[in-house]
């Protein structure tokens, strides 16, 4: 018995220092994300879309572009923000409130260097069918051939994958708990020729990685924020969900909703909120009330407003 109980000890101590106990995550050291397309506008326009700039241990990552062709184009320049030097541009949905600047910016910045945003991340689905649309054609589909005539390409997932160290997409999320975050309304033809109710499979957030707390940006949430946080944490280490960040489509739920909701975010850990695009101005407050958090730590996300990493929330002025 002490014999199996030392050779025990001895495997554990063994696979511990190979590595094999636990996995390891890369780590991110510097993260900065900045607001470029949503409603309220601390600086340049606002609209109903969304788009943020990610800076991360050297690297930057566009996510999502906007509605309007020339909203975020005409943002970052008066933010004086040069985006010919960013080549990812992660998609979260097909939507074009969230895809309607991309080919603007990609024929804008390439003049400058031809790699500029010619690499997108998007969500198997993204490109499927969708018969409410005229001629029964996602306006993506019209997007990846203008993109990828343009000399872009086209990254899809359809599952978690760490894109850069600490840099993850979480990929299509599944539906575990029932958070209709879509309208209900649109069609989707699915490889089969099936077709069924479009809840925008494709719909996949970012997340980063940080053993003090993940750090998660969505566009919209469609998959649920719930069922977001949740998938992260069976693929990343369960530590906690620390920051927030982007569209969770919570404005038209109700106060049952939003108390479950709300119980449901506060066993993440959340110390920072920031809610913007079809987050929904009342949903951030009931959600800085119920989960006791200050008025700098959940707010209205607006353009020029972010979150860095070590520094907290930007809250910009008018959402202080």
């Amino acid at each position: 018995m002490i014999k199996f109980l030392l050779k025990t000890v001895v495997f554990v101590f063994i696979t511990t220092l190979s590595g094999y106990a636990q996995p390891q995550f890369h780590q991110v050291k510097d993260l900065k994300v900045t607001i470029l397309s949503t409603m309220l506008a601390d600086q340049g326009i606002g609209e109903w879309g969304f788009c943020a700039l990610i800076e991360v241990d050297g690297k930057k990552i566009l996510f999502d572009t906007g509605a309007r062709p020339e909203t975020v184009l005409s943002n970052v320049r008066e933010m004086k923000i040069d985006l010919s030097d960013v080549t990812d541009v992660f998609i979260s949905h097909h939507h074009g409130d969230h895809t309607g600047g991309l080919m603007t910016l990609r024929n804008e910045f390439s003049k400058k260097n031809p790699k500029a945003l010619s690499v997108a991340h998007i969500g198997e689905g993204a490109f499927y069918p969708r018969p409410n649309n005229k001629n029964s054609i996602s306006p993506m589909l019209k997007n990846k051939e203008e993109y990828e005539k343009s000399g872009g390409k086209f990254i899809i997932y359809n599952s978690p994958k760490e894109i850069y160290p600490g840099v993850w997409t979480t990929g299509p999320v599944p539906r575990k708990e029932k958070e209709q975050n879509w309208s209900g309304s649109g069609k989707l033809v699915l490889p089969t020729g099936e077709t069924v109710e479009d809840n925008i499979p494709e719909d996949q957030s970012m997340v980063f990685y940080d053993a003090n707390g993940l750090v998660v940006v969505s566009g919209c949430g469609h998959a649920g924020i719930v069922n977001t946080l949740t998938y992260t944490q069976s693929f990343l280490n369960p530590v906690r969900t620390k920051t927030l960040i982007g569209g969770f489509h919570l404005f038209d739920l109700d106060d049952d909703r939003m108390n479950w909701t709300c119980d449901k975010l506060k066993t993440f850990g959340i110390e920072n909120f920031i809610g913007a695009h079809c987050t929904g101005i009342n949903a951030v407050y009931f959600i800085q009330r119920k989960l006791g958090l200050g008025r700098n730590q959940a707010i209205v996300g607006s353009v020029g407003s972010g979150f860095e990493l070590g520094k907290g929330i930007n809250a910009g002025q008018i959402a202080k």
